[in-house]
């Protein structure tokens, strides 16, 4: 099998693989709807409760992050996802009846994504992990480039659908079609081989979470990564509030071009999960200028001039913003043992969905008192800032290079003169 889908040679990781790009096409075919029910049918184009709502389902990813990742580090990965994956069906199916009988009220739509976003926090970092439980390390670089083509060929075709169900029947039915894509997860985490699977080491008793934060602590690589993307999907990463402002505040488009701009945006993301996943190392450089490409990309995009040149300027912000955040988590699984990882990864989450809660009301605030142009140009200023401090820092280390451990793993090491501020990943216990 070619080296970019090499993953798929193992047979769970195909049942996992197909199941979930049923739900991502789901998944975001309830984002466009979500966005479109709260901005033109329970408010007047009101950016601030847009931002709200986007902000109450990341919030918890910040909250729970370290008892989430006990929790994943603590529990069987396969039975967690089968709890988390229901109850994020039953939230999907409770929304979309909700909007269909027409007793949907905005502060419904608030409690409703708060608990999505409750669940979200234990099932993203259960997911992730889950992985490396399914595919050899050899194969784990790939795995986590191929969920994200997942991911991203549901964006492309998601938002596109919901945009035309929309248009046919309302946003309820587009919802309710949501609830009905988890039962391909269900189907394909069910007909999992059990025996194939190399669950890691599950961690009990007291101090899991403390060894979790002393894990990341003891890490400047890990802390520099974690830094870079706590920026990027703060500011960076709102584009699910800021091309429904656009469409809607400055082009003056309907729901059809809305979904269209989602479809056209994950051309570049799918593009940059297929050739994340011919990279068997990613390395701090491919972030560094991931990063860059998007601060100039999103740029282009804000001070787009019509409807088509922003659609086009979406292909290049998708590419980068997908290569960046490939690279990172990548970055982070492969230098993190595996009976951390949970933990680990649930902090990485937290770092880089955590500060929407925070962003995503100020991007709305932005976009009621300056426009919809400037709820994208905060993301590549403050990712082209932090890039600047970044780049500084490392020149004036003097001294970045790759080092391979004994068992031919790449890690990034930090060094300042003769001190040593990096260390290779901890061996498993």
């Amino acid at each position: 099998m070619r080296p970019t889908f090499a993953a798929l040679s193992v047979r769970n990781y195909r049942l996992w693989f197909v199941g979930a790009l049923v739900s991502n096409i789901g998944t975001w075919m309830a984002r466009v709807a979500q966005d479109w029910l709260v901005l033109t049918e329970l408010t007047t184009h009101s950016a601030s409760a847009l931002g709200t709502v986007t902000g109450l389902q990341f919030l918890p990813f910040l909250l729970l992050a370290p008892w989430a990742g006990a929790l994943v580090d603590r529990l069987p990965k396969r039975a967690l996802l089968l709890a988390t994956q229901s109850a994020l069906g039953l939230v999907s199916l409770v929304t979309g009846l909700l909007v269909v009988t027409g007793a949907a009220q905005l502060w419904q739509v608030y409690l409703l994504a708060l608990l999505q976003g409750i669940v979200t926090a234990v099932d993203n970092p259960a997911r992730q992990v889950f992985v490396s439980e399914m595919v050899p390390a050899s194969k784990l670089a790939n795995a986590v480039a191929l969920n994200s083509a997942s991911f991203n060929a549901g964006r492309l075709i998601g938002p596109g659908v919901a945009g035309l169900v929309i248009a046919a029947w309302g946003t309820g039915i587009a919802l309710l079609v949501n609830a009905a894509t988890f039962a391909a997860v269900l189907l394909s985490v069910g007909l999992l081989d059990r025996r194939t699977l190399t669950p890691a080491p599950r961690r009990a008793g007291r101090g899991s979470i403390r060894e979790g934060f002393a894990s990341v602590r003891r890490r400047p690589d890990i802390k520099l990564i974690m830094l870079l993307v706590f920026v990027f999907g703060t500011f960076g990463m709102n584009f699910q509030i800021t091309m429904a402002l656009m469409a809607t505040q400055v082009f003056d488009k309907g729901p059809s071009e809305y979904g269209l701009l989602g479809s056209i945006m994950a051309i570049g993301s799918l593009s940059a999960a297929l050739l994340s996943a011919r990279r068997a190392n990613p390395r701090l450089r491919h972030l560094l200028i991931a990063l860059a490409a998007f601060t100039a990309s999103a740029t282009a995009a804000a001070l787009a001039p019509s409807y088509a040149v922003f659609a086009l300027a979406l292909i290049p912000v998708g590419l980068a913003m997908l290569t960046a955040l490939t690279t990172a988590n990548a970055m982070i699984q492969l230098r993190t043992s595996p009976q951390m990882r949970g933990r680990v990864m649930a902090l990485y989450m937290a770092i880089l969905m955590g500060g929407t809660p925070f962003g995503a009301p100020v991007i709305g605030w932005i976009g009621d008192h300056f426009g919809a142009r400037w709820t994208i140009g905060i993301g590549p200023l403050a990712v082209g800032v932090t890039l600047a401090v970044v780049s500084v820092y490392l020149w004036r280390a003097q001294d970045v290079h790759v080092v391979i451990d004994s068992q031919h793993r790449p890690h990034v090491q930090i060094t300042t003169g003769q001190v040593t501020t990096g260390s290779l990943p901890e061996p498993a216990r």
